[in-house]
């Protein structure tokens, strides 16, 4: 799935007051932290994850390779910080509740 221009602003206008929920340390993009990430994309569907300073990955390709890897989007990329997005259509959604990532 790729998202508009449209889309991605209004998700990253929401991102911005989200915490990170996965951080990157020195091990790097390992089967655990995937299993997270995937954990946190379909409980929450929008995810910050965070890079310490002792991971050898930089933002832009952590994010682009965990995108690929588990068929997310990237919504954005700010120095060690990147934004993920997945859609998940099973998640229960009551009419006129906020968004799973609040």
């Amino acid at each position: 799935m790729t998202l508009s221009s449209k889309e991605r602003a209004a998700l990253r206008a929401e991102a911005h007051h989200l915490h990170p929920l996965v951080h990157v340390g020195h091990h790097g993009l390992t089967d655990a932290l995937r299993q997270t990430l995937d954990d946190a994309l379909r409980t929450h569907e929008l995810v910050k994850v965070a890079l310490t300073k002792s991971t050898d990955v930089s933002a832009k390709d952590a994010a682009h390779q965990l995108a690929e890897q588990l068929g997310a989007d990237v919504v954005q990329t700010i120095g060690r910080t990147c934004t993920l997005y997945r859609e998940n259509p099973d998640l229960e959604r009551k009419k006129g509740a906020a968004p799973p990532w609040r």
